[in-house]
């Protein structure tokens, strides 16, 4: 009769996340994790030959939502209404583009589990990439958009948003409504 898993994948993926967020990739390892699950680390190692193995699956499983709750947005609505959609979506998922970084940092010549992981990422990102693209898309349609602007420019503005750090503590939706004011407006008075 084979034990039970002392922990489920949310456990799992959410420490890990932590970790990654916290202390970075080049810190993370199974004798911190076991620690924080309270766990040993073989209990880890049953599952995942190596951290990497490890993390690339908690970036598919990071990814594959982060793709799921952004297809639940309405897209049905205008331009301006997905805009202001994205926006919040986007501070929402504020540690996203900081989580999916880390896999830049796996070793290319790893397990071939990792190998399969980075490939199917690669495959969520281009997902990623179409579905923000049909975004600036629908907003070039409507004519609101400049189509002179290239999309990357777009959408690397309007993703390092989240980056832009708040010194002087705006108040969270005051600090996000600037920021859509600015992205959608211009900071110019007209």
């Amino acid at each position: 009769m084979a034990r039970e898993r002392k922990f489920t994948d949310e456990q799992l993926f959410t420490a890990t996340k932590e970790m990654i967020i916290n202390d970075g990739y080049e810190v993370f390892t199974f004798s911190r994790l076991a620690t924080i699950l309270n766990v040993s680390r073989g209990s880890i190692y049953k599952y995942y030959e190596n951290k990497d193995e490890l993390i690339s699956e908690f970036l598919m499983y990071e990814m594959n939502r982060f793709l799921k709750e952004f297809s639940s947005l309405e897209k049905g609505s205008d331009f301006k209404t997905q805009f202001d959609q994205l926006i919040d979506f986007i501070f929402q998922h504020s540690n996203i583009h900081q989580v999916l970084e880390v896999i830049n940092q796996i070793p290319v010549n790893n397990t071939k589990r990792v190998t399969n992981n980075k490939s199917i990422l690669s495959e969520y990102y281009i997902e990623m990439y179409k579905q923000f693209q049909s975004f600036i898309d629908l907003g070039r349609k409507e004519n609101v958009v400049k189509s002179n602007l290239p999309s990357a420019v777009l959408l690397g503005m309007i993703f390092q948003t989240i980056a832009i750090p708040n010194h002087f503590n705006i108040p969270q939706n005051e600090w996000i409504a600037s920021i859509k004011e600015v992205l959608g407006y211009g900071m110019f008075n007209q």
